[in-house]
């Protein structure tokens, strides 16, 4: 290895030693891969990946009006039906493979509901330069599934959700896929030096490896990985034989050039 070659680094956070929440008498549950801080373990690297809950609930849960500021926020469904209003005026739903995005900016307050028998989504934050989205006008989008690009390479599918030609378009340098590969494949992908991919297993089981020392570590469902590369790097990520390994997938800076929220409360 060249000397100065940083070795990439791998860290599991199984559903045990994630966050936890609840809303709505707990009709709504979260578990919690990347929690605000102070909840659950500390992960280093995340760089503007500031938050990500995965929210379950069987029936109608409401999570009642309350204000955000200067962060991206995107709900993205995975089961179901969720329902948003905002005092902007927008009031609407998406079902399953839909998003809604909020650019919260000088401030805005939501509501959110779930509406289907049963409804699976995650919350999203990402971290602009808080200090210049504050001064911006808040916005709001929603997408249906159909609404974003997806690829099939050798089999493996990539649905872009942010970036790559997605319609969601953010302050945050940030690129998001859900990736499905069939029982058996692999999935390769590269990094650069000093990124971060954060990656939440949705269902299914495989192995995620970094090429360069062959080290492995077992994927299952709600499982939590986090690869940091130190410098370019590769990673492999195999499926088991007994059923498709479905990964809801981020890449960020590890590091950026303005100060971060939870720096600046150090």
């Amino acid at each position: 290895m060249d000397q100065l070659a940083k070795p990439m680094k791998i860290k599991i956070y199984p559903p045990e030693a994630q966050g936890t929440g609840a809303f709505d008498g707990g009709r709504i549950t979260e578990t919690k891969p990347l929690g605000f801080p102070g909840e659950g373990p500390d992960v280093p690297h995340t760089g503007p990946l500031f938050y990500w809950a995965w929210a379950t609930a069987k029936g109608y849960g409401k999570i009642g009006l309350h204000p955000h500021q200067a962060f991206e926020i995107m709900s993205y469904a995975l089961q179901g039906e969720i329902g948003h209003y905002d005092t902007m005026g927008n009031r609407s739903r998406v079902k399953a493979g839909g998003a809604q995005v909020m650019q919260t900016g000088s401030g805005v307050s939501h509501e959110e509901e779930t509406v289907s028998d049963h409804n699976e989504f995650f919350q999203i934050w990402f971290e602009p330069n808080l200090k210049e989205t504050v001064r911006r006008t808040p916005t709001y989008a929603e997408f249906r599934h159909e609404d974003f690009p997806i690829e099939v390479t050798d089999g493996v599918t990539l649905k872009h959700v942010i970036g790559n030609g997605a319609p969601v378009s953010l302050v945050t340098e940030a690129a998001m896929q859900d990736i499905l590969i069939p029982s058996g494949h692999w999935y390769r992908r590269e990094l650069s030096t000093n990124r971060t991919l954060a990656m939440v297993v949705i269902n299914g089981e495989g192995t995620l490896s970094d090429e360069a020392s062959s080290e492995q570590h077992d994927l299952k469902p709600k499982y939590f990985a986090v690869v940091h590369t130190g410098t370019n790097g590769s990673i492999s990520i195999h499926a088991e034989q007994a059923a498709p390994l479905r990964l809801a997938v981020i890449e960020v800076p590890a590091e950026v050039e303005y100060a971060l929220y939870k720096e600046q409360r150090c």
